[in-house]
């Protein structure tokens, strides 16, 4: 199955984004960050990544005598590369932004939903969502994509030391 059609799936996808930031996870522990995803549905959508190479299988212990296993995210695995984005169609293109802004919204919607009693404070919480217009060449644009690349590069390898909190950070990048 190509990588776009893998990830266009709602479900994959967040599982995909369970694992972001270098996250080794087993099914069970993505079950708790995914509980409104009923288990036989999750279990399978893992099942069907791991199959096509996207997830590996990087430990295994026997609990109550069945198999757990361990997965990590291949990063190499869910990148479309400029060749495979060429070759979709603008109708796939358009479902593979809408599945991202629906993520994106689910995500938010967890955050919202999940404050429970407690008020939100977006900026204590680090939230923050903004779109600005830039008038740059296309060597401008260039350097800008480039050095965000680099700042973001920079901290992709952090690891959690317990003051560290897991941030979704989602780009998107528009012709006016």
């Amino acid at each position: 199955m190509p990588t776009a059609d893998l990830l266009l799936h709602p479900v994959r996808l967040r599982v995909v984004q369970a694992f972001l930031g270098d996250r080794t996870l087993t099914t069970s522990e993505v079950r708790g960050l995914l509980p409104d995803v009923p288990a036989a549905t999750l279990y399978r959508h893992v099942g069907v990544l791991a199959d096509a190479g996207v997830l590996e299988v990087v430990g295994e212990r026997k609990v109550r005598g069945a198999a757990e296993r361990s997965y990590r995210l291949v990063t190499e695995a869910v990148s479309v590369d400029a060749e495979a984005a060429a070759r979709m169609t603008p109708e796939d293109h358009r479902r593979a932004f809408a599945t991202f802004v629906a993520a994106l919204l689910a995500d938010f919607d967890r955050y919202t939903g999940g404050a429970g009693s407690r008020p939100l404070d977006l900026a204590a919480d680090g939230v923050g969502y903004r779109q600005v217009a830039l008038w740059l060449s296309d060597e401008e644009f260039g350097q800008l994509v480039a050095d965000l690349r680099a700042v973001l590069a920079a901290r992709v390898g952090l690891e959690p030391d317990g003051a560290r909190r897991r941030r979704i950070v989602s780009q998107v990048f528009l012709p006016g």
